[in-house]
């Protein structure tokens, strides 16, 4: 099951630009209870294993966006100190939330991701003319430095409260700054190994001090068996999905991965109220 899962997550990272964390934290978490893991402490390992999957997901995802000419250095530069500082503050926020309320919060934002990308596919596209096949030569004069790193903090800050790469966000931010969209894709996809590596930091550190209550082989809030399972699989798949979005259209996978979203939310906001 975690080979299966981090296939899919893989894939749908390299092709959305996202860390997969929308798919791996509800997924881990029913499985985790079927483990009989603390109730506790569930979602908070569920949180910490996808942040450290997130880091060679989003790697591979780079890599192959690089490889396209389609991540924008100069913005990762700028966003990349406000992202460290703002994932390592949620890390330890998340800590001191209990189980429920993080919960409710990721429900929350995954109903948020659904209906934002529904919003943009049955909204009418309009020409993507905003820049060359250079995502370095910018026409436009770039925001101050000072508003990337306020982006970079706050993106930073949700992602690690809800264990993404940070794309949902990401990506919305930079094509308000007239970032063509597949640019925009590629440097989320950059800035989410900064996301994932300071998640994992953070989570790992966090969850040193519950090392009782957490179960064998957790390394923190990191829950190692899973965690190598799911990477070889979510490393070969992310590069096809990232491949995927230069090549074919893929508004029909947009809306699978749409509805899979809303049916997630469901499920999780059923699990609430029971």
């Amino acid at each position: 099951m975690y080979l299966i899962l981090g296939a899919v997550v893989g894939f749908f990272a390299g092709l959305l630009g996202i860390g997969g964390g929308l798919l791996i934290v509800p997924a881990l978490t029913y499985m985790f209870t079927a483990q009989d893991f603390p109730p506790d402490r569930i979602l908070h390992l569920a949180l910490g294993t996808t942040m450290a999957t997130i880091i060679f997901t989003s790697a591979a995802s780079l890599y192959t966006h690089h490889k396209h000419a389609a991540v924008n250095w100069t913005i990762f530069r700028y966003m990349t100190p406000g992202i460290v500082i703002g994932t390592l503050a949620g890390t330890v926020l998340a800590g001191t939330l209990s189980t429920l309320i993080l919960r409710i919060i990721f429900t929350l934002f995954i109903c948020y991701a659904a209906t934002s990308m529904l919003l943009k596919l049955i909204s009418k596209p309009r020409p993507d003319t905003k820049l060359g096949a250079d995502p370095n030569q910018y026409p436009y004069p770039l925001p101050q430095k000072t508003v990337f790193f306020t982006a970079g903090s706050i993106i930073g800050s949700v992602s690690s409260l809800v264990a993404i790469g940070g794309g949902i966000l990401t990506v919305p931010f930079l094509t308000l700054c007239q970032i063509r969209l597949q640019h925009a894709i590629g440097t989320a996809a950059a800035i989410g190994f900064p996301i994932a590596l300071a998640g994992t930091i953070g989570y790992i550190a966090n969850g040193i001090a519950q090392t009782q209550h957490l179960p064998v082989y957790s390394l923190g809030y990191v829950y190692l068996p899973a965690l190598g399972w799911l990477i070889p699989a979510s490393m070969l798949t992310a590069p096809l999905g990232a491949r995927t979005t230069h090549s074919t259209r893929t508004a029909t996978l947009k809306k699978l991965f749409i509805v899979l979203l809303y049916g997630l939310a469901v499920k999780m906001l059923y699990d609430l109220y029971a």
